[in-house]
């Protein structure tokens, strides 16, 4: 079921269907594919504003909504009013999806959607995603994970469509990027905004994290891009400690999936 025809044959089994749609690669395969497949008038796609969501992202977002006729609604969500959110646990995403769930489900049912579908994939499954207990909870399906969808899958079938974003780096929430136990603020989430665009503009491409531990800044980068950023280092500093940071590092192990997690003590030790 990894070809387009299978996906699509198998959204056309999902009666109408609304999407988490955050702009990356996987929901914007989905968002096109159940576009074809279901037709303008059985399909949604829904973002999620917040503080935490980039706006590089949103713009990403709206332009291929454009460009693909998908049918696009903007909803505000406020897991930054969960106390248990902001506290930043390892499992804040859970928190997040809760909330976005129940908002998404809301429309579904004053709407008459029959399904809720994310872009969760097969290389998910086996990564920490307690965001994944969230749509349990609310019965959220995931196509690409139940058709085998890997990420290299993806982002094929997505040049295959002509997606422009179909090799774009991994672009996760911006809390995600606050060291776990440091509370999520949407000062905090700003300042890592506009440090990763700051960086962005200095020519720093592929995987980027600026990771916020609360008195100081971390830069994580591919190997290949360490040289631009020890090129522009005093402005980069410069312009991050301007931000609020008091100082700013350049992470010499480079970025990192999931750095922060495995940052954390191994239980026992």
């Amino acid at each position: 079921m990894t070809t387009l025809a299978a996906l699509e044959l198998h959204l056309a089994t999902l009666g109408r269907v609304l999407l988490g749609y955050s702009g990356g690669v996987d929901s914007a395969l989905l968002a096109v594919a159940a576009r074809r497949a279901i037709g303008r008038e059985n399909f949604l796609a829904v973002i999620g504003r917040s503080a935490s969501y980039p706006e590089a992202q949103y713009r990403t977002a709206l332009e291929l909504a454009d460009r693909f006729d998908l049918p696009l609604l903007e909803l505000a969500t406020d897991e930054l009013d969960d106390p248990w959110y902001r506290a930043n646990p390892v499992n804040r995403c859970y928190f997040c999806k809760r909330e976005l769930w129940a908002r998404l489900g809301a429309v579904a049912a004053e709407q008459g959607y029959d399904t809720i579908i994310d872009g969760t994939n097969a290389d998910d499954l086996t990564e920490h995603r307690p965001g994944l207990q969230a749509a349990t909870e609310r019965a959220i399906r995931s196509p690409l994970a139940e058709s085998g969808w890997t990420k290299p899958m993806i982002r094929a079938a997505a040049r295959e469509l002509g997606l422009p974003t179909w090799d774009a780096p991994a672009a996760p929430c911006l809390s995600s990027r606050i060291t776990y136990g440091l509370e999520v603020t949407p000062a905090r989430l700003n300042q890592v905004e506009l440090a990763e665009e700051f960086l962005r503009q200095q020519g720093v491409t592929g995987d980027l994290r600026v990771r916020h531990r609360g008195d100081h800044a971390s830069i994580e980068v591919a190997p290949a891009m360490r040289a631009v950023v020890e090129a522009g280092w005093g402005e980069i500093e410069r312009r991050l400690i301007g931000l609020g940071f008091e100082r700013v590092e350049l992470d010499p192990r480079g970025y990192r999936r999931g750095g922060l997690l495995a940052e954390l003590p191994v239980p026992g030790t």
